[in-house]
């Protein structure tokens, strides 16, 4: 059939697909240099550090089975290694770098002065500090033989740091809710520690050819002569020309081509006919709306733990006078906190793209309904599955089975290997069950672009979640975290992106709202500014895990161009609000446009102003791992992805229930948009930003040790903040989730009143935006 919204005169000029292809050639092509120079660059792990008398302190076997012991309980959850990780706890590279460092001035001061380091005069001390900061910049690793050579004393200073780190793990209210005594064998403290001693030397030394460290120099402490480089100083300024660059060329694009963005050239699409002719729900539409009740109920959840860790936080070893570590410890807490964002999230991605892949196709293939039911209860196995094993392997339950069915242990990615394959053999069904719904569609010329979009975006998520498999338990720590952000950072500020572009810009076709050309442009245009910036953007995540500056360099010019596509969202969420105001074919889908216009606000806000704020690599190397962290992460996370996959439900939800029962579901939806909306607010402004500025300027004044351990954490002030987010989290909780699980719940029980099918006795059941 000919597209009644397309002239024949209209065509994309063939640039748009070339502009694509070269920035995905160039950005991948680069990314993949980075991450081959990873292996090369990665700090080496020594066969064997000495004293220098040639006494063995560890080896490289410690370091590996060290790290393991990390992993397997979970300790990633708790604190971090160079800034990467939970922050419950202390950064754990910082903590033993800076207490290796005190013993070392110690022992000085016993040698020179016969006195301890504490008695000293303001010259003497001046003497030693600067006696271990040339010490510890020192590369005493030999290439040839494997050999790390120590600082005299090296044995003590080793020991005294198991003891410190056995003492650490004996109760909640000093470890920030672990469980008590959480690690007791010798063995393994010893080995978890080599592995933390391992990390400080390499966050010290100074890297062969370069003035810094293997890790840049972070941490900051000057005490072991840790200060930011000059790189960090010159890339971030560099970084701000990039942005203010790419704000104007893009701008200017805007200016002079009026028909970018979603108002086209503004000649609005004819109203009577929508591009896509209104079908009945399908069977299979119709089982698509139990994936978005699961993801509600498991959105439900993760808010529920969230605030569980947030009063870890304000109070770690009570629970308004229980100890709740001996149940539900905090890094347990954290661990399922981030693996039900990942599920939540992707569910109703999943249930989405289902119902979308069904309109476009026009109606069911054979069996679609039992396969889709299929994949829903493969998930809900996951789920379950894995959120229990990491439970057992967090409690140590598993035995030497703890990666493959507990909890590999790497933050984002906890869930056991096994649970891993399953659910990335369950993203390919899912694929190749979109495919299949779709294949129609593609021998129709005016459809087939948005389905060869729609295709791509679709595969890019389960493809891309391949780099999971690429390590294990016992791979090179700066290997890992690079394989880590290929996954973690392409999801999130990559093809998760384009994948709800696309989507966006099928439904807003299918309710006839844009003409066919603009929802083409805008799909190119979006994804060649996402990618532009986001592929080597990634990146900005390896500024301090042992990579050299060219990361750094690349991270921190291209990170800076991932906000301006994120300046242009305020246009849309004014095209948003303009198609949700009165009647027409967008108004009964008012609130997917609100949930789209707060997608705009966040994205700006949460990515574009915090996110930049802390890729700077300046601010980056005294910022990581603290409260600004968090702060950037909940409003780009849930103010984004979040709000995204609420619009989905909000969109399903429409089409799906029955005009007697919509006032209800729509009444719940109005309340959740508020609630989600000022609660996040309230989240951000009560307590993460002014949190996070506090510990920054503790940072700066004491080092990064002291602002991650107990000397700032369990401060008054600091607390006092952290119990500020009793009323964001409250909000979010009680009007923003909960309305939204009730809404849910009300239209699966409407749709399973109805039975809607298309063969039942009650006849088929038309989209009620639709009729």
């Amino acid at each position: 059939m000919s597209d009644p919204t397309t002239t024949p005169t209209e065509s994309l000029s063939p640039w748009w697909p070339r502009s694509l292809m070269i920035v995905m050639i160039v950005g991948f092509s680069l990314l993949i240099l980075l991450s081959l120079k990873t292996y090369e660059d990665a700090p080496p792990i020594p066969a064997q550090a000495v004293d220098p008398k040639g006494a063995v302190v560890f080896t490289a076997e410690d370091v590996a089975a060290g790290q393991e012991v990390f992993l397997k309980y979970g300790l990633m959850d708790n604190g971090t290694i160079w800034g990467h990780g939970g922050m419950l706890g202390p950064d754990f590279s910082a903590q033993t770098l800076h207490g290796l460092a005190l013993h070392h001035a110690e022992h000085l001061a016993q040698s020179r002065f016969q006195t301890a380091y504490a008695a000293l005069s303001a010259d003497e001390r001046a003497g030693i500090d600067g006696s271990v900061a040339a010490e510890f910049k020192r590369n005493g690793y030999d290439p040839a033989t494997g050999i790390l050579i120590l600082p005299a004393a090296s044995q003590a200073a080793f020991d005294a740091q198991i003891a410190a780190w056995t003492a650490y793990f004996q109760e909640p209210a000093s470890n920030g809710g672990l469980t008590r005594e959480a690690v007791t064998d010798p063995t393994e403290l010893r080995r978890l520690t080599a592995f933390f001693s391992w990390t400080a030397w390499a966050a010290a030394a100074q890297r062969p050819g370069a003035t810094h460290s293997y890790t840049n120099n972070f941490p900051y402490d000057p005490f072991v002569g840790n200060h930011p480089t000059a790189g960090a100083l010159l890339w971030s300024a560099i970084s701000v020309i990039f942005l203010l660059g790419g704000i104007a060329i893009v701008l200017l694009a805007f200016g002079k081509f009026s028909y970018l963005g979603w108002h086209g050239d503004d000649r609005p699409p004819p109203p009577k006919l929508p591009a896509i002719t209104p079908i009945a729900i399908t069977p299979a539409q119709s089982a698509t709306l139990k994936f978005m009740v699961i993801a509600g109920l498991l959105f439900l959840a993760q808010v529920l733990i969230g605030g569980g860790i947030a009063h870890y936080r304000a109070e770690p070893g009570n629970f308004y006078g229980l100890d709740l570590s001996t149940l539900w410890p905090s890094n347990l807490l954290r661990i399922w906190h981030l693996q039900l964002a990942i599920f939540w999230v992707a569910t109703a991605y999943v249930g989405g793209a289902l119902f979308m892949a069904s309109a476009l196709g026009g109606g069911d293939p054979t069996h679609q309904r039992r396969l889709i039911d299929t994949l829903f209860w493969a998930l809900v196995a996951v789920v379950v599955g894995s959120l229990l094993g990491q439970w057992l392997g967090i409690n140590d339950l598993l035995g030497g089975w703890w990666f493959w069915l507990g909890n590999q242990g790497w933050e984002y990615l906890e869930i056991g290997r096994f649970w891993q394959i399953l659910l990335a053999a369950g993203l390919f069904f899912w694929f190749w069950l979109v495919l299949r719904a779709v294949k129609p569609a593609r021998a129709n010329p005016e459809l087939r672009t948005f389905v060869n979009f729609f295709l791509i975006a679709a595969f890019s998520i389960p493809f891309f979640y391949l780099p999971a498999f690429f390590f294990g338990s016992t791979t090179h720590f700066s290997v890992v975290d690079m394989w880590r952000f290929w996954l973690i950072h392409l999801w999130v500020e990559g093809f998760f992106e384009f994948f709800v572009t696309v989507i966006v810009a099928v439904i807003f076709y299918q309710l006839g709202l844009v003409r066919r050309i603009t929802a083409i442009r805008v799909i190119y245009l979006d994804a060649i500014l996402y990618f532009g910036g986001g592929l080597i953007g990634t990146a900005h995540h390896w500024y301090f895990t042992g990579q050299t500056e060219l990361a750094m360099a690349l991270g921190a010019t291209f990170s800076a161009l991932e906000v301006v596509p994120l300046t242009l969202l305020t246009l849309d969420a004014w095209d948003f609000y303009r198609v949700s105001r009165g009647g027409g074919p967008a108004y009964p889908h008012r609130w997917t446009f609100f949930f789209l216009m707060a997608v705009g606000f966040w994205n700006f806000t949460g990515a574009g102003v915090f996110g930049f704020l802390i890729n700077m690599p300046i601010v980056s190397y005294y910022e990581v791992g603290t409260t600004l962290t968090i702060n950037h992460a909940h409003a780009a996370f849930v103010g984004v992805f979040g709000m995204l996959a609420v619009g989905l439900m909000a969109y399903l939800l429409r089409e799906i229930t029955s005009d007697e029962r919509w006032p209800l579901v729509q009444t719940c939806l109005k309340v959740s948009f508020w609630g989600l909306n000022i609660g996040l607010a309230l989240m951000i402004l009560l307590s993460l930003l002014p949190g996070g500025v506090l510990q920054l300027r503790d940072v700066l004044e004491n080092g990064y040790w002291h602002a991650r351990s107990l000397n700032y954490t369990a401060t008054s002030l600091a607390r006092y903040v952290e119990w500020l987010r009793i009323w964001g989290d409250s909000v979010f909780i009680l009007f923003g989730v909960l309305p939204l699980v009730i809404g849910l719940l009300a239209a699966y029980r409407d749709l399973w009143r109805r039975r809607v099918t298309l063969t039942g006795s009650t006849g088929p059941a038309v989209s009620p935006s639709l009729r």
